[in-house]
C-alpha cells in the first residue's frame, strides 16, 4: 500500500505521510521548530481587516 506524500508546511519538501516521521506534517525538527517561532513572534496573524468586519457586527 502506498502512504500519502504531503508537502512540508514551512518549506514545501514532499514527505511521506508516516508515523515514522515524528516531525509530521514537517519534513524536520528545523522545520517544525521554525514553524513554532513564527507561533511564537506572533507572526500567524488575523488581518486587521477580518477584526473589524467581526466588530461591526457585533453592534
Amino acid at each position: 500500500m502506498k502512504r500519502p506524500v504531503v508537502t512540508c508546511p514551512q518549506c514545501g519538501e514532499a514527505v511521506e505521510w508516516n508515523t515514522e516521521n515524528r516531525f509530521r506534517p514537517f519534513c524536520s525538527e528545523r522545520c517544525k521548530l521554525i514553524d513554532l517561532g513564527q507561533w511564537a513572534t506572533e507572526s500567524y496573524r488575523i488581518p486587521e481587516a477580518e477584526q473589524k468586519i467581526k466588530d461591526e457586527e457585533k453592534n
